[in-house]
């Protein structure tokens, strides 16, 4: 999908002519013979302070982040014309984006400008090589970067210096359920009393396939801290406990979603009674109408938070120019005015990950939105949990093979 975003009326012909162009096909980035880059020289003295003429930025999405940023983004283009000329937003599917990518990179015809992905995609680049190492080679450029929470920080390790984190959530895994079909009193509480149910209510639970979704790969990693397993960091040798209970739950599993729409589906039509859930996979979908404001959410006795970031990444081969411009909007993004635009519509429950990036800064419907659909302990959860980041690239890889080869094979649709 695609929207184009032109931020300047120009009269003419020609100038209509032009702004069609720029809306029919993402700017061709391939550089005359010679040409030197960022990426190539990989010196942030290569790169101007600002671009020596105002660019095109095609922004491509695989993780839901424009929710949260595309107004900030648009917001800051409106007031910097002599840096971005107009900006393009694409959205994909994460599992997509490597095949799309390489050959642009290998190529050096880069049609996608900038990704915003979470930790899947950004995981995947990095085994691939596809992305500038810009919070490491352009520190100096991203200075906000120094006003992130404690949490934020962790997860930022997650980007290797190759991504910049713009948006955090302690996530979960918490269990959202039907009251119409689950009474409180029967939710279960630990993952002993969930087999049980699960073994009682055949195919009245289920998740998504980890790989396609928030909830489902938050689920798979908060196990083995509530199972107690060896090495929660260690999905291939740590992890016994984790994967002897997903396989013997997943008799009592009719299929796995490919994406967390099907699961809020689910949920709302009656098809699921309980499923593993995020804090923003239970507030947006009640605010927005895609599921009724009856469903509930209850905690474990005992678990532990996997946080949930999203990041930018910039492909290598980057041009000087675009990359000038893109460090100048990441850094605002991280000015805890735009920031505080990430609590959005509880997509990304809180959202903001700059200190001082507070919910009376956000715009007020979004303040509305969150009065009334959060639910009240949901901040003392995140005051009283511990949270954990998630795993690093090789090893949530690891998990995901696992899980699609031992556990959930057969019933998903491959990518």
């Amino acid at each position: 999908m695609r929207t184009a975003k032109h931020l300047h009326l120009v009269a003419g012909v020609a100038a209509l002519g032009m702004l069609l162009a720029a809306c029919s096909a993402p700017e061709n980035t391939q550089r005359p013979e010679g040409e030197e880059t960022a990426a190539a020289g990989g010196s942030g003295d290569e790169v101007p302070e600002t671009p020596s003429e105002p660019v095109d930025l095609t922004i491509h999405d695989v993780g839901g982040v424009l929710k949260l940023f595309q107004g900030a983004i648009e917001d800051y283009a409106e007031a910097n014309p002599d840096v971005i000329a107009s900006v393009t937003f694409e959205t994909g599917a994460s599992p997509d984006l490597v095949g799309a990518l390489k050959p642009q990179v290998d190529t050096d015809n880069l049609q996608i400008d900038m990704v915003l992905t979470g930790n899947d995609a950004l995981s995947a680049g990095l085994g691939e090589d596809l992305w500038i190492p810009i919070a490491e080679e352009y520190a100096d450029r991203l200075g906000n970067m120094d006003n992130y929470i404690p949490q934020a920080a962790d997860m930022q390790e997650l980007a290797q210096g190759h991504g910049v984190l713009l948006s955090w959530t302690p996530g979960g895994p918490l269990l959202s359920y039907n009251p119409d079909q689950l009474p409180e009193a029967d939710v279960p509480s630990t993952p002993e009393e969930l087999l049980a149910w699960a073994e009682a209510n055949p195919g009245k639970f289920g998740y998504a396939r980890p790989a396609n979704s928030g909830p489902g790969r938050t689920w798979l990693q908060g196990l083995p801290y509530i199972l107690g397993d060896e090495d929660p960091r260690d999905p291939e040798n740590g992890w016994d406990n984790t994967w002897a209970f997903l396989k013997e739950l997943d008799q009592y599993v009719d299929t796995y979603p490919t994406g967390t729409g099907q699961v809020i589906t689910n949920m709302s039509d009656g098809t699921w009674s309980l499923t593993p859930i995020t804090m923003g996979w239970d507030i947006e979908p009640r605010a927005d109408g895609r599921a009724p404001n009856t469903l509930e959410v209850a905690e474990f006795d005992d678990y532990t938070f996997i946080s949930d970031s999203h990041f930018a990444v910039v492909p290598q081969g980057q041009s000087p120019d675009k990359l000038s411009a893109i460090l100048l909007l990441l850094d605002d993004l991280l000015t805890p005015e735009q920031n505080a635009k990430a609590y959005d519509n509880g997509y990304h429950y809180p959202g903001p990950s700059i200190e001082g990036a507070t919910l009376d800064q956000a715009p007020e419907d979004t303040q509305a939105v969150i009065e009334e659909f959060s639910r009240d302990w949901y901040d003392e959860a995140i005051e009283t949990h511990e949270a954990q980041t998630q795993l690093d690239a090789a090893a949530i890889v690891t998990a995901f093979d696992i899980w699609d080869r031992e556990v959930g094979a057969g019933k998903f649709e491959a990518n």
